[in-house]
């Protein structure tokens, strides 16, 4: 089974870059998207042998996302369930006979962390929604969850230390969200491979210098690490300030 999640920053424009010929090329059965920034009646997709499920924000032009599907789910669920948390599209889940996936947009932090203190309770709120499937079967979750976990996975630590994103803050909910019984596919595989990112800012040619952050994961239940076969980054696709990154599983 073949999984990719792409931060499209605005799919209206990001199929006027590509987004096709990279989504025929990737060839995924389940392919999700992050902040689609539009409505579904404002692009037509033409997506052969693909169901289509897409959870837009109340505020047009802003987050979103979006799931494409090879394989029918059983059930689609939109958001957390909880009021405050679901008027900005941020989650879309669908059960499978043996596992739910999930992908997710999380909130950013803002400039001057003006939303860190919401941002801290969506995770909180995110990771209890995330053990209440898991204890039910096994979750795949994928998107841009906004953080960089360790040094390692950003270009520039030092200088960002308190930036939305590689605040300790952020970075600790991430560690309680592997606590919780998740594994962080890429690291577990290439738990010592560095300048490899999935965002760039559009500023100071930060692509071009590889001036990156490893902000978008696929993230498993730790009971399907046995099931783990590859986690990519697709650092040569553009299109968006985001790359694709794919997951692999032996289903």
């Amino acid at each position: 089974m073949k999984f990719i999640s792409w931060n499209v920053n605005g799919l209206r424009a990001c199929l006027k870059k590509g987004f096709m010929e990279s989504f025929r090329q990737l060839d995924a059965d389940i392919f999700a998207l992050q902040e689609t920034k539009m409505q579904p009646d404002q692009a037509i997709l033409e997506l052969p042998g693909y169901r289509q499920y897409w959870n837009s924000a109340e505020k047009k032009g802003y987050s979103g996302t979006a799931v494409f599907t090879r394989l029918e789910p059983m059930a689609v669920t939109y958001g957390l369930g909880i009021e405050e948390h679901d008027h900005e599209g941020r989650v879309i889940t669908l059960e499978f006979a043996d596992y739910y996936f999930v992908t997710v947009y999380t909130p950013n932090s803002k400039r001057e962390l003006e939303r860190l203190d919401y941002r801290m309770v969506w995770e909180d709120a995110f990771r209890a929604y995330l053990l209440d499937l898991d204890s039910k079967k096994p979750v795949i979750v994928c998107g841009d969850l906004n953080v960089a976990h360790k040094e390692i996975d950003l270009k520039n630590p030092k200088t960002n230390r308190r930036n939305a994103g590689f605040t300790d803050e952020e970075r600790e909910k991430f560690t309680e969200l592997l606590a919780a019984g998740f594994t962080d596919t890429f690291r577990a595989l290439y738990p010592d491979k560095e300048g490899i990112y999935t965002w760039w800012s559009y500023l100071r040619k930060a692509r071009e210098t590889n001036a990156g952050w490893r902000i978008d994961y696929f993230v498993i239940s730790e009971r399907l690490q046995g099931s783990l076969k590859d986690a990519t980054i697709h650092n040569e696709i553009f299109g968006s300030d985001h790359c694709p990154v794919g997951l692999e599983l032996a289903l």
